[in-house]
């Protein structure tokens, strides 16, 4: 799935992303560490991984997006 990173903390290594639809979705360490980034800027695309549904949905994976 792709969203769009909307915030980044760089101590912490958690932010969120907003889904196409402009639901803010929550990401932690474990889930930006999976994905091999050293550094997320607001703005970029990227592609999540989620499991869950609903309000319990939670990102396991955040990378960029390429073409």
């Amino acid at each position: 799935m792709q969203a769009t990173s909307y915030t980044y903390d760089p101590e912490t290594r958690s932010g969120s992303v907003l889904l196409d639809d402009g639901t803010p979705v929550e990401f932690d360490a474990a889930a930006f560490d999976a994905g091999g980034l050293r550094l997320l800027r607001p703005g970029q695309r990227v592609r999540i991984e989620t499991e869950g549904e609903g309000e319990s949905r939670r990102i396991t994976l955040v990378t960029l997006y390429t073409f």
